[in-house]
């Protein structure tokens, strides 16, 4: 195997267990043991080493003592400082949609929100259903798009991206007001984008997202205090 085939199974394998750990596949303080996961993808310790490696570099894993490799849980100040940010690129990227969604994307936004409160409400019934947080994602990523700004849309993906996606669907499906404050709110951005009104926009998002910033905090403060006992 050459050293740029190495590499390529090295970034693949590391895009793979990132993957997993980003749907909750692999959850937040689990361990990450070489052996396993060795022969879970049929390969031998050596790339999966260096995968791990790659991801802890990244700050997704750590090592900690007498564990080994474990999926991180995010201290609740990074949540914070990330979502202060994401605050205003996605009130940047709400005012720059104003003028970009036409119809069908504005039907698309209404439709992806109302799923989400719909299967909210499912859940709430005690059915045993997908959390919604899809949906979540769904509906920002269509605002993303639409802003028109590719770097714009990159840095988002990326602020979205450093913590596991499937602890926001937990929050809201833990959180029954949250759910309904995410439906509303969104329902608002939608009104404010159908009246083409910028600064509303620009407002509703980025206090949308410091509320959902501040929920995340929250959820993370209650779980780093047992998810290493026991």
């Amino acid at each position: 195997m050459t050293t740029t085939d190495g590499n390529a199974l090295v970034d693949d394998l590391a895009a793979r267990i990132r993957a997993m750990i980003m749907s909750g596949e692999i959850p937040i303080g689990a361990p990450l043991r070489q052996a396993e996961l060795a022969t879970q993808f049929g390969i031998s310790r050596t790339p999966v080493r260096e995968a791990l490696r790659q991801l802890q570099t990244g700050g997704l894993i750590e090592v900690v003592p007498n564990r080994g490799a474990v999926v991180r849980v995010p201290v609740p100040w990074e949540v914070r400082e990330a979502y202060e940010v994401r605050a205003e690129l996605e009130a940047l990227a709400a005012r720059r949609a104003v003028d970009r969604l036409d119809d069908a994307s504005i039907a698309e936004l209404r439709a992806v929100n109302t799923a989400m409160y719909e299967r909210s409400i499912r859940i709430a019934a005690g059915e045993q259903v997908e959390t919604g947080g899809v949906d979540n994602d769904q509906f920002h990523t269509l605002i993303y798009r639409a802003a028109g700004n590719t770097r714009l849309g990159r840095l988002l993906t990326e602020l979205n991206d450093a913590f596991p996606r499937n602890v926001s669907a937990l929050v809201l499906r833990d959180n029954s007001r949250h759910r309904e404050e995410n439906f509303r709110e969104h329902e608002e951005l939608i009104e404010a984008f159908v009246a083409g009104e910028h600064d509303r926009a620009a407002e509703l998002m980025r206090q949308h997202v410091s509320s959902a910033g501040e929920h995340l905090a929250h959820w993370y403060e209650r779980r780093s205090s047992t998810v290493f006992t026991g």
